[in-house]
């Protein structure tokens, strides 16, 4: 299949239109509840929506994973493999949800000593995780779902199983909690129903792999040798996921240090990065199934081609956002909030917004490019380096310049991935040897 503009656009525009359906379903779980007249409740699904998508997000590796291997396969014709993989996905997913609903006492006891609460919201909020971790192993099998149907460009199937789950919670959501005053359990229930649904559909999307005895030839499943390259490759994702996040989470915290307006101004201007990077996913997905079904095919000229038209999209995206955040980031800040020091704040530091798209494409779309390639060594040792060079960085950047130097600091973490990845891009297109003609 030719590689073309509207291929990429076929790949990552349902992803940007799924994304986009995520904080609709953040706002509905909280205004439903909202409607209960106490504060309680809100906090308590807050709160327990938190904890569970961070214990959630820590197999996040599956989806990256998955999606690689598989459109490694893809590329190489090797359907036995690709039904295989399936299966292993599917497995790792649904053993580790089994993990987590049977240790579910011991991390949310450890979750509340990390981040306490109210007595009545932490009442609330266990009963609202008691009830949703039970579907744990669908919404983690789900990540290996994704992975596989986005490496065979199927990124269609994965905005159906994103509207059919987001659709079925907010209808359920009005259902359990406003007609039948169900309360915070309301939410839970509408959450569970909603992830074994998507997790069926998934299985329903995947069903050509089915029909591909390979998927239950057992052997070929639990090869040994097929079985640690995943093991491999999901660990580096895993270390350079947990890495990126501390960047993130030490922003925050560094931030609170500058009082309480400055830190929400940063709140408010972190929602403006979280809409790029909505954007950008779309781009980088089409970046890891493309560049890993070139390096399948071995072919060089198609992974470079791969690289270029997904990073190019993705650069004009970055440069539409930057000039969109510059003249209407203003009144966007406005409306997220009406406290005027805190207006005046997130507008006194806008420009760092404005300017974070344009200086973190590169990292954003390499990232795609070598999950695609599972050149994930190469990514925790070039997110190691990024780290330190930031923690390195921020400390005395703090010191001089204070809430300008966290800033300064954040961008510098783009920076340093870009160039860290970016050297050793051209190792990993001489990976991609050209089949002999003879």
């Amino acid at each position: 299949m030719t590689l073309t503009h509207r291929r990429v656009l076929q790949i990552a525009l349902p992803v940007v239109i799924s994304n986009a359906t995520v904080p609709i379903l953040g706002v509905v779980d909280t205004g439903v509840v909202g409607q209960l007249g106490q504060a309680a409740p809100i906090g308590a699904v807050g709160i327990g929506a938190i904890i569970l998508t961070a214990i959630y997000w820590i197999f996040g590796f599956l989806r990256m994973g998955t999606s690689g291997l598989t459109a490694q396969a893809v590329g190489a014709d090797d359907t036995p493999e690709v039904a295989a993989l399936l299966s292993r996905a599917l497995m790792i997913g649904l053993a580790a949800g089994a993990v987590i609903i049977a240790a579910q006492a011991l991390l949310f006891a450890g979750a509340f000593a990390i981040s306490p609460a109210s007595a009545e919201v932490e009442s609330l909020a266990r009963q609202y995780m008691g009830i949703r971790v039970w579907s744990a192993p669908a919404a983690i099998a789900l990540y290996g779902i994704t992975g596989w149907l986005i490496a065979q460009e199927r990124t269609g199937a994965v905005l159906a199983i994103q509207v059919l789950m987001n659709g079925a919670n907010i209808a359920l959501d009005l259902l359990f909690v406003l007609h039948l005053d169900w309360g915070v359990p309301g939410v839970a229930w509408a959450t569970f129903i909603a992830e074994w649904g998507g997790f069926a559909l998934g299985l329903w999307l995947c069903r050509a792999a089915f029909r591909v005895p390979a998927w239950r030839d057992w052997p070929r499943v639990f090869d040994r040798a097929k079985l640690v390259r995943m093991s491999i490759v999901n660990g580096d994702i895993m270390i350079r996921s947990v890495l990126l996040q501390a960047i993130f989470v030490s922003f925050l915290f560094w931030g609170a240090d500058f009082g309480d307006v400055q830190l929400a101004a940063n709140q408010i201007l972190l929602q403006f990065l979280h809409v790029t990077a909505y954007a950008l996913d779309g781009f980088a997905i089409a970046a890891e199934s493309l560049v890993g079904q070139a390096l399948g095919r071995r072919n060089r000229q198609a992974l470079r081609r791969a690289s270029v038209l997904t990073s190019g999209w993705a650069a004009g995206i970055c440069a539409a956002m930057a000039l969109a955040f510059a003249l209407a980031g203003g009144i966007v800040i406005d409306t997220m909030t009406t406290a005027l020091d805190v207006q005046i704040a997130a507008r006194y530091y806008l420009p760092y917004m404005v300017a974070a798209p344009l200086i973190g494409v590169a990292a954003w779309m390499l990232d795609g490019i070598f999950i695609g390639a599972t050149r994930t060594t190469d990514m925790r040792n070039m997110m190691v380096i990024s780290a330190i060079l930031y923690f390195a960085s921020v400390i005395p950047l703090m010191t001089a310049f204070g809430n300008h130097g966290l800033w300064l600091g954040l961008l510098a973490s783009f920076v340093f991935r870009g160039i860290t990845l970016g050297l050793r891009y051209p190792a990993l297109e001489r990976s991609a040897v050209l089949p002999s003609s003879g």
